[in-house]
């Protein structure tokens, strides 16, 4: 458990100082006039949207689980969605999240390649959704990136995170179209791990190869189903997945008008969404630091310069610090999965 709480204590570290330095660079004598006029009804709005869009996410996972004839109760999915939200927002690119999604699912009876086959599914739509609207996005923000002298580093930055993640759906969709070279790789990389670690482990390897022909047979004929049977199922997961991200997306502007500024609610949501695959390729956990130092860059663009610093930290509280305290509450009070989360930070 050290080693989790290490990575806690960083993610929350950077994220801290981050958030107090932007406030002291753009904090002035117009700031605490302007947060005494804070509209407290707008704030509680912008909460209940992403609170909203966790529970869509639970929705989500159910549907697909139902199109693959598995049924989970939307207070379980839920349940699953914000627990993974703690490990992934204490991990890099919130690379964690996933496979604790993956691991819970199969706790419900799930098999291990059906239950992966639902969470890549959800990270396939999230990114076709963000990356066919980055170009959008770009347009929408270009006169605002220009005059602010960020264009080169913005286009380098995004550059590098859509290449990443392109590479990593095309990893996943040769594997998917090719199963026998899956299966050669896959048996390649057991037999490799099992050399290094030693002749005891070695035993293991006909019991290893087993199971991993039987996941990813389920995994394969997972995604066969989703493209038939399922494909009801699929369209709902992407209609879910525009919705959730709308009511994300929608917590800025929100919190924008309880801060009485005047905005244009495109810029706004172009803004994060840009942001959104610069914080993908974030080493730091959680994004600590990128995400506020890219938010207070993006918000200057139509935030008030004395309430830079509040709306980054108020968008930040609501976005990460709300999925940390819920998502630990839940994984470690509620679905009591501790074990699974030490040897996660092992």
């Amino acid at each position: 458990m050290n080693k989790l709480k290490k990575w806690v204590l960083i993610s929350i570290f950077l994220s801290l100082i981050s958030g107090a330095l932007v406030i002291a660079l753009t904090f002035d004598s117009s700031t605490l006039e302007a947060i005494s006029q804070i509209k407290h009804e707008y704030i509680i709005l912008a909460l209940f949207l992403h609170m909203f869009s966790l529970f869509i996410q639970g929705i989500r996972i159910k549907t697909m689980c139902e199109a693959l004839a598995y049924n989970i109760s939307v207070k379980e999915a839920t349940k699953i969605v914000t627990s993974s939200m703690f490990v992934a927002a204490i991990t890099p690119a919130a690379v964690g999240g996933e496979p604790l999604r993956i691991h819970l699912l199969n706790r419900k009876d799930i098999p291990l390649g059906k239950a992966t086959a639902v969470i890549l599914g959800e990270r396939l739509m999230d990114a076709m959704l963000i990356l066919s609207l980055a170009p959008v996005s770009l347009y929408i923000m270009r006169d605002f990136l220009r005059s602010g002298g960020v264009n080169a580093g913005i286009d380098a930055a995004l550059m590098i995170g859509e290449i990443f993640l392109l590479f990593l759906f095309s990893i996943l969709i040769y594997g998917l179209w090719k199963p026998k070279q899956t299966h050669k790789v896959m048996y390649f990389l057991v037999h490799h791990f099992a050399k290094i670690l030693g002749k005891k482990k070695e035993k293991m390897l006909p019991n290893i190869l087993e199971r991993v022909d039987t996941e990813l047979e389920h995994l394969h004929d997972s995604v066969a189903i989703f493209l038939k049977e399922g494909r009801r199922g699929l369209f709902l997961g992407f209609f879910l997945t525009f919705l959730l991200w709308v009511l994300d997306f929608s917590v800025l502007p929100v919190l924008l008008l309880g801060l009485n500024q005047n905005f244009q609610p495109l810029v706004a949501y172009a803004s994060q969404i840009i942001l959104m695959i610069i914080m993908v390729v974030s080493i730091t956990p959680g994004a600590g630091g990128v995400a506020e130092v890219g938010a207070s860059t993006f918000f200057s663009f139509f935030v008030g310069s004395s309430l830079i610093g509040i709306a980054v930290v108020s968008w930040r509280a609501i976005t990460f610090y709300i999925n940390l305290a819920v998502g630990g509450f839940v994984s470690l009070k509620i679905i009591n999965d501790t074990d699974y989360i030490k040897r996660l930070f092992k």
